[in-house]
């Protein structure tokens, strides 16, 4: 049970954080872009109330932790109106890529935090790390993996907004014509890494760029501890 409450003390902090922050970029680029609606609609805040989805933030991250599974999640999505964007292919664009990057810079804080700290707080070879340094782990794991798993170009995913920009208009139909059925497929993904983790869809597919980025990030935090 001790393990279990500290691990929750880990993630769910760096997964409201990374989920929030991800929200508020979409918002602030729309906003930028030409759209107010996210700010008329006060989702430009930081706080985490106006953002969590109990379901997506808390339960099925929670259920994925105790399974032992890959750790990912939802929040409410800010709400951008792509009518009123200066330039709508492109600015939706935009809008998907600003969230993922924003979860890329917060891995990247999280790695120069890591390394300033982690040589103060396990001084030795052979210490236990601390659950401030399992925190900044975590949350750089986190933030890459949610950056990455959004890349996905699936409908609603943010990757496939950048896919609508780079695709030729002519086919842009065609895949918007996939949009009404992208939640069935990621309710398919949950249900698959819930239910047969053997499996490992979510390894296979996501998995090699997230231990990449995730080296990378490592190597980045080694370098400032020296």
């Amino acid at each position: 049970m001790s393990e279990t409450i500290s691990l929750a003390i880990v993630l769910i902090p760096s997964l409201i954080i990374a989920i929030v922050f991800h929200e508020v970029a979409h918002g602030l680029m729309a906003y930028r872009l030409g759209d107010p609606t996210a700010k008329d609609l006060n989702r430009l805040s930081f706080n985490p109330l106006r953002h969590v989805d109990p379901v997506g933030t808390l339960l099925v991250p929670g259920m994925l932790a105790l399974a032992s599974g890959p750790i990912f999640g939802w929040a409410k999505p800010v709400p951008v109106n792509k009518r009123r964007l200066d330039n709508p292919r492109w600015g939706m664009a935009a809008v998907g890529a600003a969230g993922p990057l924003t979860n890329f810079i917060l891995a990247a804080i999280g790695a120069i935090a890591l390394g300033l700290l982690a040589p103060h707080i396990t001084p030795g070879p052979t210490a236990e790390p601390g659950l401030l340094v399992q925190g900044l782990f975590y949350f750089i794991l986190i933030n890459i993996f949610l950056g990455m798993f959004n890349l996905l170009p699936i409908p609603p995913f943010d990757g496939s907004h950048i896919v609508e920009a780079l695709i030729p208009r002519r086919y842009v139909h065609y895949y918007e014509k996939l949009r009404p059925f992208g939640m069935l497929l990621f309710i398919g993904l949950v249900a698959l890494t819930w239910f047969a983790p053997d499996l490992g869809v979510l390894e296979n597919t996501i998995g090699p760029p997230v231990n990449w980025a995730l080296e990378k990030y490592l190597t980045l935090a080694d370098t400032i501890a020296g």
